[in-house]
């Protein structure tokens, strides 16, 4: 696909977005959507929150205007992207909603999955072709029901637990932003990470509303993203990765370029069950929330940031791209690595309280 499409196709919808946020901004101070600083946040005055808003509204709009033409041509099945694009904003309005008045976390896991569950139904998201051929040479009698069942839990765990920890490591000015970015960016430059049509438009798509929301949510913000910004951008690169797999790509690539977000968030998340804490209640226990209580400036954090993306997981991804054998063994070392900072982030940070 043309190099100037995808541009031009980013470049609109940072304008779009760049365009809706200044009345949105204003709207939500009326409103009174704020998000008010308190012990477990690290902001210092009150801030709208709800700019999410218009990257759903843009990148929704998207999604039906690339459906239509992609429908039309025969390329992707006109169904899935209906139910892919009210998926999606349903994750956009769950989000609003938390924004306004949060419900309880059971409440919000139970239409997480069911929504999920919508997702997986439709895109018939299935294994690799040669492991379901393995399988079904050997057990025959199983494989044709066990091994699709457990892939589309699989693949709704997944979406439900990227979901939540994009929400979870949304707690710094540009922070949950910029990785979006780096992790999209990086599937669209690295070759051969994204081969089918829908998820590089897509991908080309939201990288530009994130881009437009940037600039507002650059330290220091003036617009937080919000949950419906989190649970949005969240579904949508579990729903990317996804469908990339179904295309014929490479699933692990993409959980590569988002690995310093999938690790700070598991494995915080496993440290605090560890110690007995009340894992389900808000806290500032991730690796960049204590960087930053224990002296670093946002601007630092989101520089390491980015550095660790582009010159650790974007080469690790490069190099899975081009060998898929050693797609495991890039995996491996992106993960030792990003693993290795975070104990060296806990470990220096430990009279941070």
């Amino acid at each position: 696909m043309s190099a100037v499409l995808l541009i031009g196709i980013a470049a609109a919808a940072a304008c779009a977005v760049l365009l809706v946020m200044p009345p949105l901004r204003r709207w939500l101070l009326r409103a009174a959507v704020l998000d008010h600083p308190n012990a477990r946040s690290l902001h210092q005055v009150p801030t709208p929150r709800g700019g999410g808003l218009a990257i759903a509204g843009v990148v929704g709009l998207a999604h039906g205007l690339i459906g239509i033409w992609l429908g039309a041509t025969g390329v992707l099945e006109v169904r899935t992207f209906v139910v892919w694009t009210a998926v999606a904003l349903a994750f956009a309005t769950l989000g609003w909603l938390d924004d306004r008045q949060p419900r309880s976390a059971r409440a919000r896991l139970l239409v997480q999955a069911t929504l999920a569950t919508a997702f997986v139904v439709s895109a018939g998201v299935a294994l690799p072709h040669g492991i379901a051929a393995a399988g079904g040479e050997m057990w025959p009698w199983a494989w044709t029901w066990v091994w699709p069942v457990g892939a589309a839990l699989a693949a709704i765990l997944i979406i439900v637990w990227t979901v939540n920890l994009y929400n979870f490591m949304d707690g710094a000015d540009g922070f949950a932003a910029l990785q979006a970015l780096c992790t999209l960016a990086g599937a669209l430059l690295v070759p051969a990470v994204v081969v089918t049509a829908p998820v590089m438009l897509l991908s080309a798509t939201l990288a530009g509303g994130v881009v437009g929301f940037l600039c507002w949510n650059r330290p220091p913000a003036r617009l937080f993203m919000g949950d419906v910004g989190s649970y949005f951008i969240g579904f949508e690169l579990a729903a990317l990765a996804l469908l990339e797999h179904n295309g014929g790509g490479r699933p692990l690539v993409w959980l590569i370029l988002f690995l310093p977000f999938a690790l700070d968030a598991t494995l915080t998340l496993l440290r605090r069950l560890l110690r007995g804490e009340r894992w389900w209640t808000a806290h500032r226990s991730h690796a960049y929330q204590r960087l930053l209580l224990g002296g670093w400036s946002v601007h630092r954090l989101l520089t390491a940031l980015a550095l660790l993306n582009v010159l650790v997981c974007w080469p690790l991804a490069w190099w899975a791209a081009q060998v898929p054998e050693a797609a495991g063994l890039a995996l491996g070392i992106g993960a030792l690595i990003v693993s290795g900072l975070w104990s060296l982030a806990i470990a220096s940070t430990r009279a941070v309280r």
